[in-house]
């Protein structure tokens, strides 16, 4: 019986933390240059909060895969990076201040530039 409360294969794992909140914890892939896992969280005061924001990053993280950056432009990909991993994670106000940064500065230089063009000058 106790496959009825096992989680597959990248499902992630939940876990009640000892504050009481609820942990959710996932695979979001692998660093490029180490070949080391790269581990995400989300958190909520729910199992069933945390079941729900769980399956929603790992769907979101598979769209992020970065071997496919050559479909995607700075601003398509700084859309997707905010909504996935940081507005989850942000305050108010600092949502606020991330995305009038992005909408005033980073679309409007770097919008149009292919991720796969885009060096550090």
């Amino acid at each position: 019986m106790a496959s009825d409360w096992r989680r597959a294969n990248g499902e992630g794992s939940i876990r009640k933390r000892k504050d009481g909140r609820w942990e959710g914890r996932y695979t979001a892939g692998h660093d490029s240059a180490t070949g080391k896992i790269i581990y995400k969280n989300v958190l909520g005061k729910t199992q069933g909060e945390v079941k729900e924001k769980l399956k929603k990053a790992i769907a979101d993280s598979q769209r992020l895969d970065m071997n496919r950056s050559g479909t995607h432009a700075v601003e398509s990909w700084i859309k997707m990076w905010y909504e996935v991993y940081a507005e989850p994670r942000l305050r108010e106000k600092t949502k606020d201040y991330y995305l009038n940064y992005i909408d005033k500065h980073i679309i409007p230089g770097l919008g149009n530039v292919p991720l796969e063009k885009l060096t550090t000058i």
